[in-house]
C-alpha cells in the first residue's frame, strides 16, 4: 500500500476549541473586514499592501515583523491599509523543501500536522492580538479553510491550484477576499473562470459534509508573472498587461467587483527581490495614468521580511526568508512610505 495512514488529525471544532478568537479579537476582524471589503467594492479608495515573508517559519520573527508593519500602518493610515502576509502554507514547484509552518512547526524537524495546526492558529491569533492586524494566507489545501476561517481577513490561491476545482469551490463559500493567481502559463482565461467559480453558487463535497456556497463575490485576480515555453519568467505587472486585464474584465461582465492585486515578486521580478519597489512604482505610475487601470488595480503583494534575501534552514539568521528571497526591513519601510506619498 503506498499511502500510509500517521495519525488522525483533530477537526476544526477541536483546534478552534484549544485556540478561540476572543470577542474583542473577532470585532477588531469585523472591522478590518468591512474596510477591505470596501476596497474591492470601489466604495474606498485606499490602496492593499498585502506585504510578508514568503513563508512564516518563526512565530517570534513574524511578530516581530507585523509589529514594525503596525507601527508604519499608523503613518499611513489614511492611504494604505496593510494586510500582514502570515503565510503557513507553500507549495513548492516539484514537491520538495520547506512547505510552511503547517507541515513543520520547526523547519528543522520532521513533519507533524497536528502541532503545525495548533503552531499556526496560535501565531495568527497572537499576531491580531499584539498589532491589531488581520493576516493574508494562501490556501494550499482547501481542508485547511475551517481552522482559519475566523481568523483570516485574505485569502490566496495559488498560480498550481487555481485550477483545482476544490480550490475554486470552497473560495466560493469563502467571506473574506479571494485573490486567484494566473497560472504559471500566464492564461488570463484560467484565471477569469476561475472568478466565475469563486462568485457562483455551488453544492459540493468538504471535509466529510455536503455543503452549498453562496458564492463569493469578492473573488479577484492576482497577476503574479508567467513561465514561456523556456521556463523564462515574464512579467505581466506593464501598464499593457493591466489594460489587458481590464479589457478580459469587460468579456467576462458577469464578474462582480472586477479588481486585480499585483504580486511584485515571483515570475513578475525574476524572484529578485530587490526590484519589488522599482515593480511597485510603475505599478503606481500606470494607475495615475489610467482610470482603467485606477479602477481595477486595488493593491500590491511584496514579499519582505526583517533581513534581506534568503538563508538555507538553520543558518540561524533572525528574520530571514528559509524560501524565497525577501526585501529586508529599512527597504520596506522606505517603500510603504513612498507608495503613500505617490498615491
Amino acid at each position: 500500500m503506498g499511502l500510509h495512514y500517521i495519525s488522525q488529525v483533530p477537526s476544526a471544532e477541536e483546534i478552534k476549541e484549544l485556540f478561540p478568537m476572543r470577542p474583542e479579537l473577532t470585532k477588531i476582524k469585523e472591522e478590518r473586514d468591512a474596510e477591505i471589503a470596501k476596497v474591492f467594492t470601489g466604495e474606498s479608495d485606499k490602496f492593499l499592501a498585502i506585504i510578508g515573508p514568503c513563508s512564516a517559519d518563526n512565530e517570534d520573527a513574524v511578530l516581530d515583523y507585523i509589529s514594525r508593519l503596525a507601527k508604519v500602518q499608523e503613518r499611513i493610515k489614511d492611504k494604505i491599509i496593510i494586510i500582514p502576509r502570515i503565510y503557513t502554507n507553500k507549495p513548492r514547484t516539484n514537491g520538495s523543501g520547506y512547505k510552511g509552518m503547517l507541515h513543520q512547526p520547526n523547519p528543522e524537524e520532521k513533519p507533524n500536522f497536528i502541532e503545525g495546526l495548533k503552531a499556526i492558529r496560535k501565531m495568527h491569533i497572537d499576531s491580531i492580538a499584539e498589532t491589531g492586524l488581520t493576516a493574508a494566507d494562501e490556501m494550499l489545501y482547501s481542508d485547511n479553510w475551517p481552522y482559519m476561517s475566523d481568523i483570516l481577513s485574505y485569502v490566496a490561491i495559488g498560480a498550481r491550484s487555481v485550477e483545482n476545482q476544490s480550490h475554486r469551490l470552497t473560495a466560493s463559500g469563502i467571506d473574506v477576499p479571494v485573490g486567484m493567481k494566473n497560472p504559471t502559463s500566464g492564461d488570463y482565461s484560467v484565471m477569469m473562470n476561475s472568478c466565475i467559480a469563486g462568485q457562483s453558487k455551488h453544492t459540493f463535497m468538504t471535509s466529510g459534509w455536503e455543503v452549498k456556497s453562496d458564492g463569493n463575490p469578492l473573488t479577484h485576480c492576482i497577476l503574479r508573472g508567467s513561465l514561456d515555453r523556456h521556463g523564462v519568467s515574464m512579467p505581466n505587472y506593464h501598464y499593457e498587461d493591466l489594460i489587458l486585464l481590464y479589457e478580459a474584465y469587460q468579456k467576462f461582465d458577469t464578474l462582480k467587483n472586477p479588481a486585480c492585486i499585483v504580486d511584485a515578486n515571483h515570475n513578475n521580478s525574476g524572484k529578485k527581490w530587490d526590484q519589488q519597489p522599482r515593480i511597485v512604482k510603475e505599478i503606481l505610475h500606470s494607475m495615475r495614468h489610467s482610470n482603467e487601470v485606477s479602477k481595477i488595480v486595488k493593491g500590491v503583494m511584496v514579499e519582505s521580511y526583517i533581513e534581506d534575501g534568503a538563508q538555507p534552514i538553520g543558518a540561524g539568521c533572525y528574520g530571514k526568508s528559509i524560501t524565497d528571497p525577501c526585501l529586508g526591513w529599512e527597504k520596506t519601510e522606505r517603500l510603504l512610505l513612498e507608495m503613500a506619498d505617490l498615491l
